[in-house]
Parts: C-alpha cells; sequence; structure tokens
C-alpha cells in the first residue's frame, strides 16, 4: 500500500514539475527578449523639420498690441487672434480698408488689388491649416507608435497568462485527485494535509506569476511633443511658431488658461501623471517627457493617450481658421 502511495506521489511530483517547467521559463522572459521588435522600429514619424527660433520670433501676444477699429468692429476676437498667430494682421488691416473703399468707390485698379491680397490672405490661411495637418500628422504617428508596442506587449502578457490559467486548473485537478486517492489508500492524515498543502502553494504561485506578469521593453522618442507641453516652454523645439503661439497664448486680464496649460491640469487631473503610473512623479515625468526608457504596455498605453489629446487641441485650430476664413469672405458683402 505505501508503495502505490509513492508512485501515486512521484507521478504527480513529476507532473507539477513539467508544467511549472513549462510555464516559468515564459512568465519570467527577460525583456531583452523584445528588443528584436525595436530593432525593425524606424520611427519615420518626424519627418519636418522646425527651424530653431526665439522668443522675439514668436507673435507678439494680441492683447499688447493696438488693434486697428477697422479690424476689431469686423472681426471677433478668435479670429483677430488667429491672425496674430498666422501673422496677417497687417494684410488683413489694408485689405479690410481696401474693401470699404471700394465699396463706396468701385475702381478697376481697386478690384486688382483685393484679388491680389485676397489670394495673400487666403495663402496664408492655407499654409497655416497645412501645417496643423502636418504636426497632427506626426503626433498620430507617434501615438500609432506607442499604441502598437503596446498590444506587442500585451498580447505576449496574454499568452503567458493563458498558460498559467491553463496550468493553475490542472494543478488544481490533478491535486485534488491525488488527495482523494491518497486519502482512500492512507491512514495517515498529515500525508493528505502535508500534499494538499503543497498543491495549494504551488497554486499560490502560479497566481502570483500572474499578478506580477507585466512584460517591460525599451521605448525612445528623441522628438517629444509632450516635452514641450509639459514645461510650457518659451519657445518649441517641435512645434513651428504659429501653432506654439496658438497652444500657449493667454491673456493675464482674463482667467482663462492657455490650451497648453489646461493639457497639462487634465493630465495631472486624471492620473496621467502620477506616483501609481511608474513608481514616482519624477520617474514619470523623466519617462513620459524625456527621451524615453522602460515602458510597461499600460505606460505606453497613456503616453498614446496623451499624444492623442494634444493632437485634438492642435487640431482645433482648424476651427479657428475655419472662423477667421469665414469673417474675411463675408467683408466682401457688407
Amino acid at each position: 500500500m505505501k508503495d502505490k502511495i509513492i508512485n501515486i506521489l512521484e507521478r504527480k511530483v513529476l507532473i507539477y514539475a513539467i508544467v511549472i517547467c513549462a510555464i516559468v521559463p515564459t512568465s519570467c522572459t527577460s525583456p531583452k527578449s523584445f528588443q528584436q521588435a525595436l530593432r525593425i522600429d524606424k520611427s519615420y514619424c518626424n519627418k519636418q523639420q522646425i527651424p530653431a527660433y526665439v522668443q522675439a520670433d514668436l507673435p507678439k501676444p494680441l492683447h499688447l498690441l493696438t488693434l486697428d477699429t477697422v479690424l476689431t468692429n469686423r472681426f471677433s476676437h478668435q479670429s483677430l487672434n488667429m491672425a496674430n498667430a498666422i501673422g496677417i494682421l497687417d494684410i488683413l488691416t489694408t485689405y479690410t480698408r481696401l474693401i470699404i473703399d471700394n465699396n463706396a468707390q468701385a475702381t478697376a485698379e481697386k478690384r486688382l488689388n483685393l484679388m491680389e491680397l485676397s489670394q495673400q490672405v487666403h495663402q496664408k490661411i492655407n499654409l497655416a491649416s497645412l501645417e496643423v495637418s502636418a504636426i497632427a500628422s506626426e503626433l498620430d504617428c507617434e501615438e500609432e507608435r506607442a499604441n502598437q508596442f503596446a498590444f506587442y506587449l500585451k498580447e505576449h502578457e496574454g499568452k503567458t497568462e493563458n498558460q498559467l490559467v491553463i496550468g493553475s486548473i490542472i494543478l488544481g485537478a490533478a491535486g485534488a485527485i491525488s488527495a482523494e486517492v491518497i486519502s482512500n489508500n492512507s491512514s495517515n492524515p498529515n500525508l493528505v494535509s502535508g500534499f494538499t498543502i503543497s498543491i495549494s502553494l504551488v497554486e499560490a504561485s502560479l497566481g502570483a506569476l500572474m499578478l506580477v506578469n507585466k512584460r517591460k521593453i525599451e521605448f525612445y522618442h528623441s522628438d517629444n511633443a509632450l516635452s514641450d507641453i509639459w514645461t510650457n516652454s518659451v519657445v518649441s523645439s517641435y512645434f513651428p511658431p504659429s501653432i506654439w503661439y496658438y497652444l500657449t497664448y493667454e491673456n493675464p486680464n482674463k482667467p482663462e488658461k492657455s490650451l497648453a496649460k489646461l493639457l497639462v491640469n487634465k493630465w495631472q487631473l486624471f492620473g496621467q501623471i502620477s506616483e501609481e503610473k511608474v513608481g514616482s512623479k519624477d520617474k514619470a515625468r523623466a519617462l513620459y517627457f524625456g527621451k524615453g526608457g522602460v515602458y510597461k504596455a499600460d505606460d505606453l498605453i497613456n503616453r498614446a493617450d496623451m499624444l492623442d489629446q494634444t493632437e485634438s487641441y492642435v487640431t482645433l485650430m482648424k476651427q479657428g481658421l475655419k472662423t477667421l476664413t469665414y469673417e474675411i469672405d463675408k467683408q466682401q458683402f457688407k
């Protein structure tokens, strides 16, 4: 009888050893195994080179300008700020005055000048719109890149987790059967208890492996749009002057914050930059707003979300350009 029990235990121990050996190497794989994916990752997102500029190259804040009443009486504050952002306030003043003059006394020369000025104004607006589209496409590209690597890590985490679940089920079923067999063939209660405790410990170990089954990968981003947003720098190495002015403009005489500051406030309010993310706020800032580092899947997803939010704020500039275009065209019919 004892020999039979020993044989059963030996078989069970062999099964447990096989299962654990199959699972543990997979769940404890080094992050280096993921670097093959990085070797084929060539980021083509940041193709346009933004010329370096200084604060003097930025448009002067609208609230510091003395605007001609010909503009303030005919354009909204939003449109005037947008015109200032893309550098057409002077042309727009001349164009509007010429419309008024032509309406009073039309001539062929005035109509020709109006056509030329209208072409200049709309060319500037179209160029600004293309610039917004270019930056938005880069942000979207970086977002998709982060999401792709997050999906890659999640896929490997899922495979390991499935193996751990299957191993846990096998161990649980085998342990229950073995305990029943030992109980029926042995009068020693300590043997059954010891065996049951051993099985429980192994199952607990598998459960612990599920909790720590978090893959990591080295992920870098030399051109980091989020960095300028976070630091609220005077000038940007990523955004051209017109877009950076649009994102950072705020009137100190009004309670509204700039779009860049609103973005940062939301990241903090919703816990996207917090100790819970990567262990400490300093580490989170270095990871998201620096050149990169070791990311987990959740960190990559969070980065992608922040890029998406930044892209949406940049794209809002097109609404301002559309409103400005509408108000300019409306002047011709007054």
